[in-house]
């Protein structure tokens, strides 16, 4: 079996790694071995973080409109109810960015689904 000698690749392999953990605190920045597992550990924290923001925003969305929901005099659930009802098929993103920043179209909508 010949000899493998991994210099250009080897070092490149580190640098790779070594340049994901930057900004890491003390050996997880320098040290291969915890520089490998902290890089691992931070891309599956940044996946799972990915989907946990869609679920906030979610909930976020749920309260603003529940917000401007109450002001009208209805409650959360019974606004998306007679939007279903109705087939006015808006989303809660767009929901609560209507509740937030036009309350006159806001009002408009309950007013016309009630």
């Amino acid at each position: 079996m010949p000899r493998v000698k991994r210099g250009i690749t080897h070092s490149k392999k580190r640098r790779k790694i070594l340049k994901t953990t930057k900004g890491f605190k003390l050996g997880r920045k320098k040290l291969i071995k915890l520089a490998k597992t902290a890089a691992a550990k931070a891309g599956w924290h940044a996946y799972v973080d990915r989907r946990c923001k869609k679920r906030d925003f979610r909930s976020l969305w749920n309260i603003k409109i529940n917000a401007a929901a109450k002001q009208n005099n209805i409650t959360y659930s019974q606004l998306i109810h007679l939007l279903k009802v109705n087939n006015i098929a808006l989303d809660r993103k767009i929901l609560a960015q209507i509740s937030e920043k036009h309350t006159v179209v806001f009002r408009k909508i309950v007013e016309n689904i009630k």
